[in-house]
């Protein structure tokens, strides 16, 4: 079973996130902050995580490269997730070891059709 961490400190993004992709392929945790999501990893680091574009405690691309240090030998997928296009952060993410991202609102089909290129990546 593949487990996926959502991170955003909108409780509805990771509500409908949660309801659209868990299932029996999918365990799926929530962390409403960075800090909650790197003491989740730090005990069992996902296989993909969604994060926030805009997280009140931290930058996004330095949760990014903290998430990716944690296990040097398993680099997780990262999605990045944002409001609006902003070209300098999406590369900041990148650089930092995101896959891709994907712009909020989602629909239902945005959403597992980036979780299906991040599997493919």
């Amino acid at each position: 079973m593949k487990r996926c961490l959502i991170v955003d400190d909108s409780s509805v993004i990771r509500k409908v996130a949660k309801r659209i992709l868990a299932g029996p392929e999918m365990l799926v945790a929530e962390a409403a902050s960075a800090q909650e999501a790197l003491n989740i990893c730090a005990q069992e680091l996902p296989e993909i995580i969604m994060a926030d574009g805009s997280l009140p405690d931290m930058r996004s691309d330095e949760l990014i490269a903290r998430l990716m240090a944690i296990d040097p030998e398993t680099k997780p997928h990262i999605l990045l997730c944002l409001s609006a296009v902003d070209v300098g952060q999406i590369m900041r993410a990148k650089r930092a070891g995101a896959k891709g991202y994907l712009l909020k609102p989602f629909t239902r089909t945005q959403l597992l059709e980036s979780f299906r290129e991040l599997a493919a990546a």
